[in-house]
């Protein structure tokens, strides 16, 4: 391969002429628009060789031939990959989420990766819920040990990410290993953390703080998929059997003469900075942390939620009130205690 070569690429659509080389493992491609693509050489085939660069004598321009012509094998590009680690035939793959700008939170776009700490490949498919269906956001193979970029995001789209699925295979090139399970999970992410800076943490994968999700951890998916109810109702006895106490105690525990939670939605207690943050979207995220602690109470039966919400100009709650006419009719609701709570608080009760 030289520059000059037309080459398409193995596991993308695309190719282009090369037009120069990265180290030993990369080319330059250039593509259809002119902008040039860094690429392993691995994942470049020639299809076409451009043999008017190369230097000829002066003289006839048809060599003389003496003899068979001896056919010369073409050198291949020697193909460097990452080395194994050991403990690394167990699988582990993470999706993680960095700010480009951390200190600006509040406009900052954020990249996603898919993180494959394994001596695996994995091939995978990124999905984001998309009304009743999904849709594949992206779609590659990931090398053992490595991360891969996959997209970059604002705010804007965050709505839309709250569920992810991905299907991933792992496998060993050009070597014998051990079979591993095709994997399906789904992820509900919860995007208000997207507004928080201490929600990214430090990770063995970045040098910048990241949001990481379990994909595989230690070979188990971090949610698992059943064919049937034979195998679901088999995984939630299991489950049962595997959380119920060798020993209890005689007498129940007593309960908390004041059982009610107390939410404060707020938006300084729900977020650090809300700077560039329009009210429309500070009220969203009030209104997504509301429906995710109702979300999470549903099941429980008499139990009582004191949303604080402040008197202001009314407009958070309004929206709760007319959130719990349409969504959740097994509730009632009441204002709160006004000698706790003043006039800025609402008692919803779980039926």
């Amino acid at each position: 391969m030289k520059i000059g070569d037309k080459v398409r690429f193995l596991s993308e659509v695309g190719g282009g002429i090369v037009t120069g080389f990265q180290g030993k493992d990369f080319v330059l491609v250039e593509d259809a628009d002119g902008f040039d693509i860094p690429m392993p050489i691995r994942e470049c085939v020639v299809i076409e060789t451009d043999d008017y660069n190369m230097k000829r004598k002066p003289g006839s321009s048809t060599p003389k031939t003496e003899g068979p012509v001896k056919l010369v094998k073409p050198e291949m590009p020697v193909i460097q990959r990452q080395p194994e680690v050991r403990g690394g035939d167990t699988l582990n793959v993470f999706l993680a989420y960095v700010p480009e700008d951390a200190k600006a939170m509040m406009t900052t776009p954020f990249e996603a990766y898919l993180v494959n700490d394994s001596n695996y490949y994995v091939t995978f498919l990124y999905m984001s819920v998309e009304g009743t269906g999904w849709r594949v956001r992206f779609q590659g193979t990931v090398e053992p040990n490595t991360k891969l970029f996959m997209e970059e995001f604002d705010r804007s789209v965050l709505n839309d990410m709250e569920r992810f699925c991905v299907h991933c295979l792992a496998y060993k090139q050009e070597k014998t290993f051990l079979l591993k399970p095709a994997v399906q999970v789904e992820l509900r992410i919860d995007t208000v953390k997207f507004y928080k800076l201490h929600t990214f943490q430090p990770s063995d994968f970045f040098e910048e703080d990241a949001l990481v999700y379990d994909v595989v951890k230690d070979d188990v998916p971090a949610r698992t998929f059943f064919d049937n109810a034979e195998q679901l109702q088999e995984a939630l006895l299991k489950k049962s059997a595997d959380e119920r106490p060798v020993r209890q105690p005689a007498r129940k525990a007593e309960q908390p003469k004041n059982g009610i939670i107390e939410i404060d939605l707020h938006i300084s207690e729900l977020l650090d900075n809300t700077a560039g943050l329009s009210n429309k979207e500070m009220l969203d995220c009030q209104m997504k942390e509301f429906r995710r602690v109702m979300d999470e109470n549903q099941k429980n039966k008499g139990q009582k939620i004191v949303f604080i919400h402040g008197k202001g100009e009314g407009v958070l709650r309004s929206e709760l009130l007319k959130e719990l006419k349409r969504v959740y009719k097994n509730c009632t609701y009441q204002d709160a205690s006004f000698r706790e709570y003043g006039f800025g608080a609402t008692m919803v009760t779980i039926h």
